[in-house]
């Protein structure tokens, strides 16, 4: 496995870059109480940071953290902890998220976009299915997949990215949604 410290830093770095009218001097978000040893910033750094590396299991994670890098994270927060901090944090990760991508998008004036089906349900059940039809813009459709050459019922999840690989945005839509459709909503 990649060092997971040295990536931790690298991450930390470019966050504090993008968060000056976001949090205080010491990486949290203003807000009462006690502050907290492991800022704000941190938590979305270390986030990132096992996004990045492909760590998706917080079980692995905070093992591997307790294990192997016990001596380099003296402040370290609890899961549960994490969990909460890192809703908290949403909206800051998600605007940090961005303006990295921007950064590294500067100059870019060509990108693809691909889709990908999100089945709900088979077809034979899309009759009796109650997700999301409550509101009919957000309500799943039928829709075609010609890569699978067959139809499914859910909703389609539309990725751009660069010519370069880094993501620029993603979003569903309803299954019947064409990408060139999607496109002129971009």
């Amino acid at each position: 496995m990649h060092n997971l410290k040295a990536n931790f830093d690298k991450m930390l770095d470019i966050c504090k870059q993008f968060r000056k009218e976001f949090t205080n001097e010491r990486g949290n978000i203003p807000r009462r109480g006690v502050v907290p040893r492991f800022s704000d910033l941190e938590v979305i750094a270390l986030s990132l940071t096992a996004e990045a590396l492909s760590i998706d299991s917080e079980n692995l994670l905070f093992v591997k953290l307790s294990t192997d890098y016990e001596d380099d994270y003296p402040h370290l927060i609890s899961r549960r902890q994490y969990n909460d901090r890192r809703k908290y944090v949403f909206d800051l990760t998600e605007s940090i998220r961005k303006r990295m991508a921007s950064s590294l998008n500067e100059y870019e004036n060509m990108y693809c976009v691909d889709s990908k089906p999100v089945e709900i349900c088979r077809l034979s059940r899309s009759s009796r299915s109650k997700v999301g039809k409550e509101d009919y813009f957000k309500a799943p459709s039928k829709g075609y997949c010609a890569s699978q050459n067959r139809y499914y019922y859910g909703y389609k999840l539309h990725a751009v990215c660069s010519i370069k690989g880094i993501v620029h945005s993603f979003d569903m839509s309803k299954a019947s949604v064409h990408d060139i459709n999607y496109l002129k909503d971009l």
